[in-house]
């Protein structure tokens, strides 16, 4: 009978002991799981507190920017944790709908701290780059024939009959129009000879002259940027031709755009063992040439932005590309991908993927319909053999520029220099696929040169690529204003990777993630040493290196503070 007693005291002393014990427990893990949710929880400030800037510039940006955000419903974003989940199509719906609101405030948040960056202390070391005078040239007054495309006035028409017969031609026109709007999706237009009618990619398409594609001053162009940032993407199908993917975007006011995806991450360098025929083409890298060719004066390519995309809404569901729409697939992760068909690249081994709706892209703005501005494709005199053993005649023969400046166009005119200055653009940036350029053919041989097709540039920083400057070294000329730019450009007040920095921040990826990592910049400024290196070494050995284009002019823009 006690022991009967005692083991049933024992017994209830054990089952107390348990639950206290337990309890202890319990109360030990819910005050650790309370500190751990205090610690992860992110700050809920807005990007209100980020400091603001009162340039015109930096307001065209911040408006850019905040209505880009505010179309970031269509790009659903899958959270960190949620990626571990299963995925079957319930789920994946009800992560679209929740990730909507944390993908606006990120974005909106990322946008806010770009805004930060681009002025620091009130001193802009772009904004002074762009006030020099060696940015604010004189340029000769403009003719009609050195416009590219003219609006048709009443003055400039023809007599076509009566004033009835014209009004009824107008207005069949307008109706054209209408049906058209009304039948394909596109917005109902009004336009008129008055420019102010016209959407942004046909001002820019009338802006461009004889000597530049776009004027840098010209208030357009913010729009236009603005406008590919933010636009309502109308179609999308694959571009014909070339190596790699590229898409033609179209948008309801008529304007069409080059879309190149993001392949590899910004941080990913070009292999040192793969040929340069064979690299991939960067998004990234073609909104950076953009920004490089207008810092050096250039303004010879299209404007280009970048822009996150909803490979599911803004492609797959409104192609009417057949051939494209059939390479579509869901990744194991849950992603939604799509190769295209093309010459390199476009296969399930290397598929462009959302994350799992949202994918980087660059827009290029598109020129002219070569039905209305036909354009010449010249090959260049130092295009590379795209051979794995074969050497081109330029890396054989010392000489072989006195052979070039034989030959037309590049025996009379300006046409050998601007080869060089787009050498020097193309050795700053390390691009090696200069194949081939293009001019319009309405201007002859007394143009520009377009700078098109950028996407294998930004490769490598690690190394530079010496022989991309054979043009200058084995001529030895260049233009005098080019030269000017390059010096003022390796002067710490105005140092190139600060200025291509400060500049890149404008673009509205810069709020994802830089658009270049830093060791690209830096590379920009040991290469600009090189450049001005070569000229040195020129001005040694030759005495008509510097070609005066600044010559008639009153200042003596070697005298300026540079």
């Amino acid at each position: 009978m006690i022991r009967q007693n005692l083991g049933r005291s024992t017994r209830s002393i054990y089952l107390v002991l348990a639950c206290l014990s337990l309890a202890l427990h319990l109360l030990l893990a819910f005050f650790c799981l309370s500190v751990l949710q205090t610690v992860c929880v992110p700050p809920t400030s807005s990007s209100s507190s980020i400091p603001q800037t009162d340039t015109q510039q930096r307001q065209s940006t911040s408006h850019s920017s905040s209505s880009a955000v505010s179309s970031s419903h269509k790009l659903p974003l899958i959270s960190h944790n949620e990626e571990h989940h299963k995925l079957n199509a319930n789920t994946l719906h009800r992560k679209e709908k929740d990730s909507i609101s944390d993908a606006t405030e990120r974005e909106k948040k990322l946008i806010g701290a770009r805004k930060g960056i681009q002025k620091v202390k009130g001193h802009s070391k772009l904004e002074a780059l762009f006030k020099h005078p060696l940015y604010n040239l004189p340029r000769p007054e403009l003719q009609d024939d050195d416009w590219l495309l003219r609006v048709k006035t009443n003055e400039h028409k023809s007599d076509r009959g009566s004033e009835e017969e014209e009004m009824k031609e107008a207005n069949d026109n307008d109706s054209q129009w209408q049906s058209s709007s009304e039948e394909e999706g596109y917005d109902k237009v009004t336009w008129t000879s008055d420019v102010e009618t016209h959407p942004p990619w046909l001002r820019f398409h009338l802006g461009i002259s004889r000597w530049e594609l776009y004027n840098r001053k010209d208030p357009n162009l913010a729009q236009l940027t603005h406008y590919l940032a933010t636009q309502r993407v109308l179609g999308a199908v694959q571009k014909t031709g070339g190596t790699q993917l590229k898409l033609l975007i179209s948008f309801p006011n008529y304007g069409k755009a080059l879309l190149k995806p993001m392949k590899q991450s910004r941080d990913a360098e070009t292999d040192a063992n793969l040929f340069y025929f064979s690299d991939f083409e960067r998004h990234n890298a073609e909104i950076a040439a953009f920004h490089l060719d207008r810092l050096l004066g250039f303004n010879r390519i299209p404007p280009v932005v970048g822009r996150l995309i909803n490979v599911t809404s803004e492609i797959r569901e409104i192609t009417t590309d057949h051939r494209l729409s059939r390479t579509f697939f869901t990744s194991p992760v849950g992603n939604v991908c799509f190769y295209g068909q093309c010459e390199y690249y476009c296969s399930t081994e290397h598929p462009v993927c959302g994350q799992p709706h949202a994918l980087e892209v660059s827009l290029a703005t598109m020129l002219p319909d070569l039905a209305i501005a036909p354009r010449r494709s010249w090959r260049s005199p130092w295009r590379r053999s795209y051979s794995r053993s074969k050497l081109a005649q330029w890396e054989k023969d010392p000489a072989y520029c006195d052979t070039v400046k034989q030959t037309p166009p590049y025996n009379h005119g300006n046409r050998l220099l601007d080869v060089i200055d787009m050498a020097v653009l193309d050795f700053l940036m390390s691009n090696m696929d200069r194949h081939h350029y293009e001019t319009f053919e309405k201007f002859g041989n007394e143009t520009f040169l377009l700078h098109l097709d950028n996407g294998r540039a930004f490769g490598r920083h690690s190394r530079d690529e010496p022989s991309i400057l054979t043009p200058l070294k084995q001529c030895c000329r260049i233009y005098r204003s080019t030269l000017l730019r390059l010096r003022l450009l390796s002067l710490p007040d105005f140092r190139l990777s600060d200025v291509m920095r400060e500049s890149l921040v404008q673009d509205l990826l810069a709020g994802v993630a830089p658009l270049l990592s830093e060791p690209h910049i830096s590379a920009l400024d040991r290469r600009l040493e090189t450049v001005l290196q070569v000229v040195q070494d020129c001005q040694e050995h030759h005495t008509d290196v510097i070609y005066d284009d600044l010559e008639g002019y009153d200042q003596d823009y070697d005298q300026q503070p540079i």
